[in-house]
């Protein structure tokens, strides 16, 4: 069965520090809500992210990543083209990656047509910590932008835009 409404599918652990950026981008969207846009949180596990994608005909997945870009800094990825890069994913706490999940949805033909990933760089995973300044900013910054999106979705001028695409510039 086809998800109609677009998908926002927020990645993240709220005891991990800046882990928990995906949640604190659904929460921003969720007090918006934003008409017809299903919004869910997630742990990251790829099975279960892979159910949550089969059957959606678009999908924004917001989650952090780490590599050597400053902390805050957002990039937008459309995956229904490509894959991500394999430098922004490397490491995951949820087992197989999310660059992993993205991929056995591609082989299984589950893949939304439209899928869009926002990446936002991290600085700290530390146990119990709260989300860093940069990052919450960046969070923010992001739920702007997908919401910009959903917006442009419901009024017809849905634009993917570029395979990898810097949000920060």
């Amino acid at each position: 069965m086809k998800v109609a409404s677009p998908l926002v599918v927020a990645i993240g652990n709220p005891d991990r520090g800046d882990d928990a950026v995906g949640l604190f981008v659904a929460q921003h969207l969720m007090v918006r809500r934003p008409a017809r846009a299903l919004i869910m949180e997630h742990s990251g596990e790829s099975i279960s992210l892979l159910q949550c994608l089969n059957g959606a005909t678009c999908a924004y997945v917001i989650d952090a990543c780490a590599t050597s870009q400053p902390p805050g800094t957002i990039t937008r990825f459309d995956v229904s083209a490509k894959p991500l890069p394999p430098d922004r994913f490397v490491c995951s706490t949820h087992g197989l990656g999310l660059a992993d999940a993205i991929e056995l949805a591609r082989a299984l033909g589950s893949l939304p047509r439209c899928c869009v990933v926002y990446a936002i760089e991290i600085r700290r995973l530390d146990i119990g910590a709260a989300l860093s300044p940069e990052v919450t900013a960046a969070a923010k910054k992001a739920a702007d932008l997908i919401w910009d999106e959903l917006t442009r979705a419901f009024s017809g001028e849905v634009d993917t835009g570029s395979p990898s695409k810097n949000a920060t510039e």
